[in-house]
């Protein structure tokens, strides 16, 4: 996986963005909560219920507190459960929408979605992208426009409601963040791949990250 660091560029992203947003995106809720409160909305789509939002908890559905690690060596280090929001900006990407950046050991876990939920393996991925047409299904999927995407955003009409954002990741190996505004990265809940949409194009890309490396999560119902 290519990698580049762009901390100037998601700084002055973060700015332009600040400037321009003057409330939260979402005002009707439909009804998932998680155990911290957080309301979500949803989607159907073919015969799957989505969460049409990045998940936010900073809890487990038992009640187990997950930790928040900001530094990035003890991120790197990590070998349990952890979260973490993108440059330690938890105001912007709560409010936004973005959610949270989750290790795989969270995931792994199996109790990171609100009850009656769970994070999709690879098969639950592919009847989505199946269903909204493989190679085009990522221009279904992004939510339209350039104010979260940067251009060109191709294809993207998010007819499916699944509204995904480009939130970038946590490298580990590297010890920053990277891809905001470019690429959306959701886990499996098997084999630490990931689903990556990105700005550029209307495909999505099955790649694979490092189990301690942070990415967004996406619940489907059970």
């Amino acid at each position: 996986m290519k990698c580049f660091r762009n901390r100037s560029f998601v700084y002055f992203s973060l700015i332009i963005l600040l400037i321009t947003t003057a409330c939260e995106k979402n005002d009707g809720k439909t009804g998932l909560t998680d155990i911290d409160g957080n309301v979500y909305d949803t989607v159907v789509i073919g015969t799957q219920v989505w969460m049409a939002e990045n998940l936010r908890t900073t809890r487990l559905n038992d009640g187990t507190e997950i930790p928040l690690v900001e530094s990035d060596t003890a991120w790197a280090n990590l070998e349990a459960p952890g979260y973490c929001w993108y440059g330690n900006y938890e105001a912007f990407f709560n409010l936004n929408h973005y959610g949270a950046l989750y290790n795989f050991f969270a995931v792994s876990s199996g109790k990171l979605c609100p009850e009656g939920w769970h994070v999709p393996d690879t098969d639950e991925w592919y009847t989505l992208l199946l269903y909204l047409g493989d190679e085009i299904a990522g221009g279904k999927m992004k939510e339209t426009g350039t104010r979260d995407w940067l251009q060109p955003n191709t294809g993207a009409t998010n007819e499916s409601g699944f509204n995904a954002l480009p939130g970038g990741f946590r490298n580990a190996y590297y010890k920053d963040y990277q891809r905001f505004r470019v690429s959306g990265y959701f886990w499996h809940s098997n084999r630490s791949d990931a689903m990556r949409a990105e700005h550029n194009s209307s495909d999505v890309i099955h790649g694979s990250l490092q189990r301690n490396d942070g990415a967004s999560v996406r619940c489907v119902r059970d």
